[in-house]
């Protein structure tokens, strides 16, 4: 079975991932890794990065089409993506889809935990949430956000990321832990 966990930034996709996929013994992938080094390799901080993809469409296409061969040629497998959900929807790859949400505020306040306090970081996270939905819509006419391809949609606001991989565990129908 093919897992996907798609949301917005700080919503808990990786976290939440990588406990799901350690607890059932599959591999866990994560997208955002790719774009993150890409920018790194462009010296590019990840929003300046965001902007320059507005206009090179080929830095998505060559991330989606990775993805999309990985999920193709993987099955036991937790893929963290913004669009990992709707690749396997528009290219009839059979997968058990989660969304996660959460508030702007909850957001924030993950990812300053994770990547220090910075002053202007909601301000950060909106420029690359607008440029991030601006890409997917024209590029491939997808809002991401839109949930009516998903198999479950869980508000992460409340929940431990351990809660919220019992849910995706429990909803996914999964009958037996995959030891590696």
């Amino acid at each position: 079975m093919r897992i996907t966990i798609s949301g917005p930034i700080g919503s808990g996709k990786s976290t939440v991932g990588k406990i799901l996929a350690k607890h059932i013994g599959y591999e866990f992938f994560s997208g955002g890794y790719f774009f993150r080094e890409q920018a790194r390799i462009h010296g590019k901080t990840i929003e300046e990065f965001n902007l320059y993809a507005e206009t090179h469409p080929e830095i998505d296409k060559k991330q989606d089409d990775m993805i999309v061969d990985f999920l193709r040629n993987h099955d036991n497998v937790v893929v963290e993506a913004r669009l990992a959900g709707w690749m396997c929807h528009r290219n009839d790859i059979d997968a058990f889809k989660v969304f996660l949400t959460a508030s702007l505020e909850t957001r924030v306040s993950r990812i300053s935990r994770r990547e220090g306090n910075k002053t202007d970081l909601m301000d950060l996270l909106r420029v690359r949430e607008e440029s991030e939905a601006k890409r997917y819509k024209e590029f491939y006419s997808i809002d991401y956000r839109s949930t009516e391809i998903y198999d479950l949609v869980i508000n992460s606001d409340s929940l431990s990321a351990q809660r919220v991989a019992e849910q995706i565990y429990e909803r996914s129908g999964i009958k037996e832990v995959h030891r590696t």
